[in-house]
């Protein structure tokens, strides 16, 4: 039996024993038509492939710019067929068993242009609702202000107590938090937030609810970072942003916000409560493509096509 003939009679197993879907089983026939691509260059039988073989045709594909990712779901299509093969006695070994895609690069964190940013965190919504729209408010001025992460806004409490996770000290003009780990930390408030903060604070009321917890519903419960993701979400929209803003979007964008201002990258991991300095970094990556921009946008020489 010659390979495409293989291929067919284990794309008809996959199909008949397995009931794959069309569309997964069209996938699968893609992969391994690269796979026999690949051994017909050689040229070597699917039997006859090797480990070495397999190592090359990955570096092929990476170097021909396929994602990690993309070259991991491939493998797992010529592994699976090659388990097949295994099992009808026509290979002694998997040669794609130990084999492991390229690792992905990180993904950029996504954050707000600084002109989107300040577009959110001034709009006002909720005009029919002015308790709603002073306690969003301040969650987007904490957010985007402090840099907390979702969870620390959750926990934040009135006022300092024994029980609590954290809480506000409008006074001293600083939130204490409860990060990763269970590590402390006091981050600073800035005025915009203060003032927030004091216009939800006054329509909250204190004998509104026996719940300790800043940021509550409508029925006096803690908001979760699901309800706070969902307000978020339509607050971004209402304010005319392009994405939907998320909160760890708003993180990102202080962290990236404040490192251009200040190129102060310990002061940055310490006012996010990165434990490693490493975790901080990405986001001169970040502030390196606001520079590239920036320059792309002004610079005559950037501007200027070859030939022009």
């Amino acid at each position: 039996m010659d390979d495409a003939a293989l291929v067919e009679r284990y794309l008809e197993y996959q199909r008949v024993e397995r009931r794959l879907a069309a569309r997964t089983l069209a996938l699968y026939q893609a992969d391994l038509a690269k796979l026999l691509a690949y051994a017909e260059a050689v040229p070597v039988g699917l039997v006859a492939v090797h480990n070495a073989h397999i190592r090359r045709w990955v570096a092929q594909m990476h170097g021909g710019g396929r994602s990690g990712r993309g070259i991991a779901l491939i493998l797992s299509g010529w592994r699976g067929l090659y388990s097949w093969l295994g099992r009808e006695g026509l290979v002694e070994a998997n040669p794609v068993q130990d084999v492991r895609a390229p690792k992905s690069g990180k993904p950029l964190p996504k954050a707000l242009g600084v002109d989107e940013a300040v577009q959110l965190a001034e709009f006002s919504g909720e005009a029919e609702d002015p308790w709603l729209e002073a306690r969003d408010a301040a969650m987007v001025e904490l957010l985007y202000g402090a840099g907390l992460r979702v969870a620390e806004l959750t926990g934040l409490d009135v006022r300092a107590s024994g029980a609590a996770r954290g809480w506000v000290d409008l006074d001293a003009g600083e939130a204490h938090v409860l990060g990763k780990g269970s590590k402390r930390r006091s981050v600073p408030i800035g005025a915009q937030a203060a003032q927030a903060l004091t216009a939800w604070l006054a329509l909250r009321g204190e004998g509104a609810t026996l719940n300790p917890a800043l940021f509550i519903g409508r029925h006096g419960t803690r908001l979760t970072s699901q309800s706070i993701w969902q307000r978020l979400r339509r607050r971004s929209q209402l304010a005319g942003l392009a994405t939907p803003v998320h909160p760890h979007m708003l993180r990102h964008s202080f962290a990236s916000h404040v490192l251009q201002s200040s190129g102060d990258l310990r002061a940055v991991q310490e006012l996010l409560g990165h434990a490693n300095i490493s975790t901080t970094q990405v986001y001169t990556r970040l502030d390196f493509q606001h520079l590239a921009r920036a320059y792309d946008a002004a610079h005559p020489r950037a501007r200027r096509k070859p030939g022009g």
